[in-house]
Parts: C-alpha cells; structure tokens; sequence
C-alpha cells in the first residue's frame, strides 16, 4: 500500500519553525546567562577557607570587645552586622561591620563618646557622621564599629544608624535562599561603577540592593523586570505594598527626587533609593540590557581606564591627585566636584570622553579626551538682542569689535589661554580646585 505525502502548509510551518528557533535561542540565552553566573560566583563567593580565615580575626576581636564593654560596666551588646552578618560579603572585597548595641537606657548619652572609650585600647580612629563611628584595623581586615540603640521598635530610633540591625534582620528573614543572587548583584554593580549611596557615587546602597533582589527574587528576575524600565517617569518598589500604589503622594516629596523610589520595608516613610542619581540609573539600565542581549563576564569586572584606547579618541590628559584627610564621603564629594570644575573649563575644547577613579584612600585619576588642544585666538561673544537698549550699552562699552548678526550684538573677544594644556595648569591652580583635593599635577600616559 502506497501512502502519500500531505502537503506541507509552507506560512504555517514557517511559523511554528520561527517560534521553535525563538523558544531554542531563548533557552541557549538563558542557559549562557546562568553558567556565567555560576562563573562570577565561583570568584566572588568566599570558600569555606576564605570564611574561617576571616572569623579567625573576627570572634576574637568581637570577644575583646565585648569583654571591655564588661569591664566598664556598660550594658551593650556586640553583634556582626552589614554583609558579613547577612552573608552576602564578596571574597576579596569587603568590610566588617560590627554593631555596639547600647540599652535604651542611654538614648540620651553620647554613645559615640562611650564606645570610644571601650576601643581605646585598639587604636580607633574615629569617623564624623550623623553619629561618630570608628574604624580598627586588625589582621589584615578593616572593621567599622558603629554605635547604635538596641532599639526593638522603628519609633524608638534616635539615629538614622539604629535602623542598620533590623535592616540585617530583614535580610535574614526574607532572603535566606538569595544570598548569592544579592551576590551578584552587588559585583554587577560595583563592576559598572554604579555601587555605593556616597554623594560622591550617588548610586544604589547595598540595603537598595538587597531589597530589589528580594523583592524580584532574584538577580536574573530583577534584570528581566529593570530592562523595561523608563527613566522619563518615577520607578516606584513598595514592597509590600504599603501605599497601595499611592507611595508618591504619600511620601514627603522631599524624599522622592530620585528617579528609582524603593519604600524601606524597614523604615516605611523613607526611601531608601534617596540617593540614586538619574545618571547612575541610566548606566545600570545600559548594563542590564547591554547584559541579557549579549550575556557575557565582563559585566562583572571592573575595568582600569584603557589609555591606549581613549589617546584613540582625541586628546588625552591624564591628572594624577591627592585627596583630602577627611572621611571617605567627605573628601570623594570634594574630589568629583573639582573634577567636574576641570572638565566645565575645558568645555570650549570640546570634551568626548572624561572619568575618574579613586581608590577611596588618598590616590586618584581625572582623565580628559578633547576634540582639539588649541583654540583660536579670537572667539565671538554673544551679546543681547538690539531691541534691549540698556543692555545694548552696556555691552558695548565693555566690549570693543561689535557686531550684529540676525537682531543680537555679538562681540569678538581674545582669549587670555588658547593652548588646552595652559587652561588645565590654571584649573588645577584654581581656589576651587586647591581648596577640594590635597594635590593635583598632570601625569603622563
């Protein structure tokens, strides 16, 4: 018996062949974005011998602590707190903070001044703030002890810093299987330099972070959702729906001037993304999709300034500086403020690229790409249009070579510095720029 072939409907095989083609690239996608997540976390997750190394350090110095708390007859507890508490600390890459928690009865005792006393014999070095922290140094790890209330309600908070345990807390209880996903997270962005609320950063806090992964549950999910967002209208995150959709209304719109508002699950009428800048935002959000379109490592790694390849783009200068002895926060905002100031003077020489690096301590790089390094000698002025006779005049009897072009005054000026390299010197010489960095010489490439 001979069977014969049916004909084949050539649009309808096409189709469902395109959709099995789409479903097959999407499932390859997916498989290479989780493979290179499981490779970064190999990198970033610390071993079991990478973890005891550091506990070898850290109970007996929160033993010796606790024992001098003791002995001063102080009533405070001393607990881990920040990632190594929340078990979500980088290998390679971290601080450990540790929380003084004073009883309540001290809610009006200077706690900054009591823990000092208690670190002395560590050689602190005490850290200004919204309450006065320190800093210890001990085996090879920096410690942060901050002193805070042993606070059990929200409202019984004095300091935004005696939020800092529940936040631990919360971590714990909503995200114990997305410790590595926060992991994640927390590389990616510090890798495309968006990492840190400092106002020097103005980027995602490492609370922001652990929030939106939880609440996405996930590294991937949290992408997947980010990659739809616009940066022309307010984010909103709200937990667990706390406003009802409404978190803009009801918040002090003084709280609100990110463009990503995250409703603290902790602190309900903060936001906890009050920091993010609409620039930050919009790296991220190139990242995210730069990432789940072509999947690869590299947006993991943090990358050093390639000055072969920027001398490529046009003009390079390179600025070697030395930032102020001050708090991290303090001497980083005055160091990006300066930069700024260089490249707003460099501006006529039209700048193409620009960046900084700091390593948080005392050492950083401004970097400047310029389309040219010379100016001409005259450049034209605008003036005010000839219908507004008292600024006609007055810009004529400051200026000399005045002309008109289609109803305004223009002026021909001569420039005090046509050479780039001559205005960057006299930036760098500036008061703005003295006064913000300890020093700041051009380098060489």
């Amino acid at each position: 018996m001979i069977v014969s072939a049916s004909v084949i409907d050539l649009p309808l095989f096409l189709c469902y062949s395109q959709k099995f083609l789409k479903k097959l690239l999407f499932f390859r996608g997916f498989m290479d974005v989780k493979r290179i997540c499981a490779e970064v976390l190999d990198g970033i997750r610390p071993d079991k011998k990478r973890v005891a190394d550091v506990l070898y350090v850290v109970k007996p110095f929160l033993k010796s602590i606790s024992d001098n708390l003791k002995s001063l007859k102080l009533s405070a507890k001393v607990v881990l707190g920040g990632s190594f508490a929340k078990g979500t600390w980088l290998s390679g890459d971290f601080d450990v903070d540790v929380f003084v928690k004073f009883a309540m009865k001290y809610k009006d005792d200077d706690l900054s001044g009591l823990l000092e006393q208690v670190l002395k014999p560590f050689g602190p070095e005490r850290v200004h703030g919204s309450r006065d922290y320190f800093w210890v140094r001990k085996g090879g790890i920096k410690f942060e002890i901050v002193p805070v209330l042993a606070i059990s309600r929200p409202e019984q908070a004095q300091n935004v810093t005696d939020f800092s345990p529940l936040h631990v807390a919360w971590v714990n209880e909503n995200g114990a299987g997305l410790k590595d996903d926060i992991r994640l997270l927390k590389q990616f962005c510090k890798a495309n330099g968006v990492y840190g609320a400092e106002s020097f950063i103005r980027g995602f806090s490492g609370h922001v972070v652990d929030i939106l992964v939880i609440h996405f549950n996930g590294f991937l999910n949290l992408l997947k959702a980010a990659s739809s967002w616009k940066t022309n209208k307010k984010i909103v995150i709200d937990h667990y729906n706390k406003y009802k959709g409404r978190a803009l209304f009801f918040l002090n719109k003084s709280k609100t001037q990110s463009p990503l508002v995250v409703v603290d699950p902790v602190q309900p009428d903060r936001n906890a993304a009050a920091a993010l800048s609409l620039e930050k935002l919009r790296v991220f959000l190139k990242a995210v999709r730069g990432f789940l379109k072509r999947p690869s490592e590299e947006f993991f790694v943090l990358h050093k300034p390639d000055f072969n390849k920027l001398s490529k783009k046009g003009h390079l200068f390179v600025v070697d500086v030395k930032t102020l002895d001050a708090k991290p926060d303090v001497a980083g905002a005055k160091f990006v403020r300066a930069f700024e100031f260089v490249k707003k003077q460099l501006g006529d020489f039209g700048v193409v690229d620009s960046g900084w690096e700091w390593d948080e301590k005392s050492k950083g790089l401004w970097w400047f790409v310029l389309k040219q390094d010379e100016l001409p000698v005259f450049f034209e002025l605008k003036g005010p249009p000839v219908n507004l006779k008292d600024s006609v005049v007055a810009f004529k009897k400051k200026h000399k070579s005045v002309f008109v072009r289609n109803g305004r005054l223009f002026a021909k000026v001569k420039r005090d510095l046509t050479s780039a390299f001559d205005v960057l010197l006299q930036a760098l010489g500036s008061d703005f720029v003295v006064g913000r960095v300890r020093s700041a010489k051009v380098g060489l490439v």
